[in-house]
């Protein structure tokens, strides 16, 4: 049934859906509102679920690493400074193979303070073990976040549902809340393997010695890049099984005969496809590729994409200081391992909130200089 729904309302609307038992979080602008839905859930008893006010990110984390390990589905969500403070705690979740959902309300990283969104806060933790999905729309958040839980289970990775704040979460859309029936056929009850009981007595996390640490850490880097052909699977099955589906790993818009592709993540998806649109009807050959699954990287499947491109341009909403653009880079090395020497220009823009307008975005297709450079959008 489709409603008008604000994006963090939807979102928690979802999670009410995947049935959890344990909720713990702490609260953060943008993320505020989707735990406050959740909560509310709780207290009227529509949804079944233990409810914890951690003292802290940290303090929210590591509950529900505790819920997961002890054999429950479990959920959180953090933004920013927050999900920095779970640093710790999301490494070993990671680490742990736990298989559990959290939304990260992007937003950008102090100093200077700012409640706007990047995602400079989601792409600080590229390499902590998580699966990273971007969405585009509130819809797309709620139909992610179910598929979440499914890959989350199959793969014993966690997964983390990385949405714009305030351009989503605070955002009125109509959105299609599936029925309950309908997402149990489609998510089955929780069952951890190697949940801890007392009665089989078993550690997780424990110590490691030089001469084993490194074979833990080769495996949950295989199983990450085995996660691709989950991702893309189970969004195939959703699509199947709701009639809605986002392209897997990542999602091609016009394609076909485009000599330039605008690379993004996102809620800017939308207004790249306008400006594609417009710019098409000019006469200009171009196209737009938004990659929806940045860990694990989906190197072959963009190489795939980005074939017929003669150029190619990324524009992101964060930045390594001091190397510049995230993905333009891990792109052009994916580019190069495959033999294909395409110019790939990195513009950073939209940090800290700022618009990303249709017209900016023209201008940033009639711009491509196509030397590799990574540049500050001003």
């Amino acid at each position: 049934m489709r409603q008008l729904l604000e994006g963090s309302h939807a979102v928690a609307e979802a999670v009410r859906l995947c049935r959890p038992q344990v909720i713990a979080a702490y609260p953060i602008t943008p993320q505020t509102h989707i735990i406050e839905h959740l909560a509310q859930f709780v207290a009227d008893g529509e949804l079944s679920a233990q409810f914890i006010n951690a003292e802290s990110e940290f303090g929210a984390a590591s509950v529900v690493l505790g819920a997961v390990a002890g054999g429950a589905r479990a959920f959180t969500a953090s933004a920013s400074q927050g999900l920095l403070l779970m640093t710790e705690v999301l490494y070993n979740i990671a680490g742990m193979r736990l298989p559990l959902v959290m939304v990260c309300a992007n937003r950008a990283v102090s100093a200077p303070i700012n409640i706007f969104s990047d995602h400079q806060d989601s792409m600080s933790l590229r390499d902590a073990g998580w699966i990273q999905l971007y969405v585009e729309s509130n819809q797309e958040a709620v139909d992610t976040i179910i598929q979440a839980y499914r890959i989350a289970e199959a793969c014993e990775l966690p997964v983390m549902v990385c949405m714009d704040g305030f351009f989503l979460t605070h955002t009125f859309e109509p959105v299609a809340i599936p029925a309950q029936a309908t997402v149990d056929e489609f998510l089955p009850p929780f069952r951890f393997a190697r949940t801890l009981d007392p009665l089989r007595p078993m550690t997780l996390g424990g110590g490691s010695e030089p001469d084993n640490y490194l074979e833990y850490r080769a495996d949950q880097h295989q199983a990450l890049k085995e996660a691709r052909n989950v991702v893309a699977a189970m969004d195939a099955e959703f699509n199947d099984h709701f009639g809605r589906g986002y392209g897997g790993l990542a999602e091609p818009y016009r394609l076909e005969g485009a000599d330039t592709i605008m690379v993004t993540l996102g809620s800017t998806m939308g207004a790249v496809r306008d400006v594609v649109d417009t710019l098409r009807e000019r006469g200009m050959p171009l196209g737009a590729l938004r990659l929806r699954c940045f860990r694990p990287f989906p190197a072959q499947e963009l190489v795939q994409h980005l074939a017929g491109a003669k150029q190619v341009v990324v524009l992101e909403k964060a930045v390594s200081v001091g190397a510049g653009g995230i993905v333009a880079g891990e792109l052009r090395a994916a580019l190069q391992q495959a033999g294909m020497p395409i110019p790939v220009e990195g513009v950073i823009g939209g940090l800290g909130g700022r618009d990303l307008t249709p017209a900016v975005i023209e201008a940033i297709f009639r711009g491509v200089k196509s030397d590799g450079v990574d540049s500050f959008l001003e």
